[in-house]
């Protein structure tokens, strides 16, 4: 390595040596850079290219290359070339200029002898050339000697550069077990220096590390498999460092490395196997269809879709009970119950299960069968089911005019156990909270509790309880939808208020109002409205009504001639019907006021002259009017007040507290003429008779409905009629708000006749002389039992009726 001085010295009298050179040859080695004559003379560049073969027109420029080396690293700026012209006569009068890129800034010229240097240190991987210009001038005036010319100067590249890999560092995957010479990725280094000039840029590969198991070309830099059957249950992640080195790889080269993740992929290339050969597992006879009985598992040492199984039930007498299904997240095999299940009918079941893999590479075939097989035992646990529903779902479509009392369904359950225990039925009251049905507790007749209005609610969705006798936490439910049918129970009317106006120069036959009618009724061949005047306006004067066909009707005028001074509103009086069945009729009435109105038919005006007071009234005589309007509405109301209390029953004493089920005689009873004073439903079973009737527009008592779990008696005589009959008065006293509580409190307003017994008055008693005789308990025995027994009423001491 040559030192700055030393370098400047050579490079100087290479210079001196080659412009020798080219001076003789310089009229030869002329291009012609413009197509006009120039003056005599000559500039010479040194360090140019080869001369041209054939002569060319004289010209005193002669422009080549120069080149410099990058990097240089001396003090002293780096001589370049040098700049001649031959009218250059040494006296200093040909003043030399440079321009053009880094002029001034990276080159400068000596202006007297045009030796041109590099100031700032290059690097060719920044710029590889510079295009400059030069102009030789005459000192003293200025003037152009030269025509000025382009040259280039290139940046001659060293090794400065080592090679690098950009896309470092590489991930790669390889299938295991692959053969050698497998390609696993191409690795690719960069090296900025020169390609074109030397051995620079010229780059080889090797591996540092990833020996044994991995090649790199040296050329091409493809990573390829060195050993074959690498198993990635064995080992699954390599690091490979790979080099690059240039100059060929010869020594002095500049070097880069890079690192290769290697990960081998997962083949098929392992069996499943069931680490158990027998499972036992047990369910539940009550457990639902779908759910849940064991699970299994066949256990692959591949991964991902290589380890993915596939359950199956192969044999066993427990194929048509249960079926297995595939988790896809864990692999395993989850038994389900197929159908449902029954410890009465069999106990146990045996299964055989295949685990297999449904993704198989036929090179590995020879390993073996890719499947392994298992065998379960199912035991079923015998468990105490709750009643079971023959359908498990009703529809039900009733009419909306149906009468209270109506069944319209009979619900059945029964239980599945050995035992078949008995079944009372009951209504899930959260799903039925307007108490529109009942359910009788023992034949499981649902009927009707309360009127039905297809325009409230026309769907009911029910839910039916059924309970065993023997074991009331066994209950079971059904669904129960019931659609309310329509019927005609609507009359049609107006939607809104019709209020029109019709001119005092209106013509007769003229368009006034088109009306329309809505109908909250519902019939399947769609509603159809008749319109016409009512009866007491059919040969009304001055309108008609023309029906159009369409539901709709046009109101028409009938005359000429309208008149505010003579009447201001005309109230026409409009019969609307439907189709029926039946057929419903409504009258709607249509408001008209006669308008004063232009030629064009606008309205200019349609209140009569406004009524003035005479005189107007003083604050003082509106307070007057407000006080009298006050007093009289005090007394309104207190008078109502009075009315009121008269309808009330019986006052009873403030000291006895009604909330207690007090029944009370006022006077000496009527024997059998007083059995209507109390609740036949009652005397069949209190309980579901206080559930059914318990009143819902009433707010004096909320009575409980007790649990279903208190035993019921199992017999019981009656009919239809006779629920309906108790329906109908349930419904009747909760929407009486002035009868007294259903099941708290009666009042007998008289004695009544036909009583065995005679007066059962204790003043009467005081004042006879007579022993009174009390016979007549031991006569009404019997027949207190046998209504017991009719109307199955609870068993214990008979209740004072």
């Amino acid at each position: 390595m040559w030192t700055s001085g030393r370098m400047s010295n050579a490079k100087s009298w290479l210079g001196l040596g080659m412009s020798l050179y080219f001076w003789g040859l310089m009229d030869l080695t002329t291009p012609v850079l413009s197509g006009t004559p120039t003056p005599p003379g000559r500039l010479e560049a040194f360090l140019s290219d080869k001369p041209q073969p054939h002569p060319r027109t004289k010209r005193s420029w002669v422009w080549n290359q120069f080149f410099v080396l990058e990097e240089y690293t001396g003090t002293d700026p780096l001589y370049v070339g040098k700049l001649h012209s031959d009218m250059d006569r040494g006296d200093g009068s040909i003043k030399y200029i440079l321009s053009g890129e880094g002029a001034g800034v990276v080159f400068t010229i000596d202006d007297t002898t045009g030796d041109i240097h590099a100031i700032q240190r290059l690097d060719r991987e920044e710029r590889a050339q510079y295009t400059l210009r030069a102009q030789a001038l005459d000192r003293r005036t200025g003037r152009p000697m030269e025509p000025e010319s382009e040259f280039i100067i290139k940046i001659q590249d060293i090794n400065d550069n080592e090679p690098k890999f950009l896309d470092g560092p590489y991930v790669a995957t390889v299938p295991e077990m692959s053969p050698v010479g497998t390609s696993v990725i191409q690795v690719t280094a960069t090296d900025a220096d020169d390609p074109t000039y030397g051995n620079s840029a010229r780059v080889v590969y090797s591996v540092l590390q990833g020996q044994p198991y991995f090649s790199v070309d040296s050329k091409t830099g493809v990573i390829r498999t060195a050993l074959t059957n690498m198993d990635r249950e064995a080992k699954e992640y390599y690091e490979v460092i790979i080099q690059a080195k240039d100059m060929g790889g010869q020594l002095g080269g500049l070097a880069g490395t890079t690192t290769v993740n290697i990960t081998l992929s997962d083949v098929n290339d392992n069996p499943p196997r069931f680490p158990q050969k027998h499972y036992q597992m047990s369910v539940l006879e009550s457990a639902p269809v779908s759910s849940t009985v064991g699970r299994v598992f066949a256990k692959d040492l591949d991964e991902g879709i290589n380890a993915e199984m596939k359950y199956t039930i192969v044999d066993g007498d427990g194929a048509d009970a249960f079926d297995i299904n595939t988790d896809p997240n864990f692999q395993v095999g989850i038994i389900t119950v197929k159908k449902p299940l029954s410890f009465e009918r069999k106990k146990s079941y045996t299964l055989k299960v295949e685990g297999a893999n449904p993704h198989l590479e036929m090179r590995f075939l020879n390993l073996g069968p890719f499947q392994d097989t298992t065998t379960v035992h199912i035991s079923v646990e015998d468990v105490d089911e709750p009643p079971v529903f023959d359908p498990g779902f009703y529809f039900v479509e009733v009419p909306e005019d149906v009468a209270i009392g109506t069944t319209i369904q009979i619900i059945s359950a029964k239980d599945p156990d050995v035992t078949n225990n008995s079944i009372r039925y009951s209504i899930d009251r959260s799903s039925d909270p307007g108490r529109f049905f009942y359910v009788d507790i023992t034949t499981g007749a649902l009927m009707t509790a309360r009127p039905l209005d297809r325009e409230e609610f026309s769907w009911h969705n029910i839910t039916v309880l059924a309970m065993e006798m023997n074991n009331p936490s066994q209950v079971g439910s059904v669904p129960v939808t019931v659609k309310v049918l329509d019927v005609n129970d609507n009359a049609p009317e107006f939607p809104r208020f019709y209020e029109a106006f019709v001119c005092e120069n209106a013509k007769a036959g003229q368009l006034i109002q088109t009306v329309s009618a809505v109908d909250q009724d519902d019939p399947r061949n769609g509603q159809h409205f008749y319109y016409s005047l009512a009866p007491e306006a059919a040969n009304n004067p001055n309108f008609t009504v023309r029906d159009n066909q369409d539901n709709t009707a046009r109101i028409l005028t009938r005359r000429s001639g309208f008149r505010q001074q003579e009447q201001s509103v005309f109230y026409l009086p409009i019969l609307i019907s439907d189709g029926g069945p039946p057929v419903l009729s409504s009258t709607g009435t249509l408001t008209i006021q006669v308008c004063g109105c232009d030629d064009e038919g606008h309205v200019l005006s349609c209140s009569p002259e406004a009524y003035m007071l005479p005189v107007s009234l003083s604050r003082g005589a509106l307070i007057a009017i407000l006080a009298c309007v006050f007093v009289l509405l005090v007394l309104v109301l207190l008078i109502l007040s009075l009315r009121r209390h008269r309808k009330q029953p019986y006052i009873l004493d403030d000291e006895e507290n009604v909330h207690e089920n007090i029944v009370r005689y006022d006077d000496e009873g009527g024997g059998e003429e007083d059995t209507e004073a109390f609740d036949i439903a009652a005397m069949w079973n209190p309980r579901e008779a206080q559930a059914a009737g318990a009143p819902r527009t009433r707010q004096d008592m909320l009575p409980e409905i007790e649990s279903l779990s208190r035993r019921v008696p199992q017999t019981r005589a009656g009919s239809s009629a006779v629920h309906s009959y108790v329906l109908a008065k349930l419904y009747e006293a909760d929407t009486d708000l002035w009868a007294p509580p259903f099941d708290s409190l009666q009042t007998y307003m008289f004695e009544g006749d036909g009583s065995l017994a005679g007066s059962l008055s204790s003043l009467q008693s005081a004042t006879s002389d007579s022993e009174q005789s009390f016979d007549f308990l031991t006569d009404w025995g019997p027949r207190f039992r046998k209504l017991a027994e009719l109307y199955g009423a609870p068993e214990g001491p008979a209740p004072l009726w």
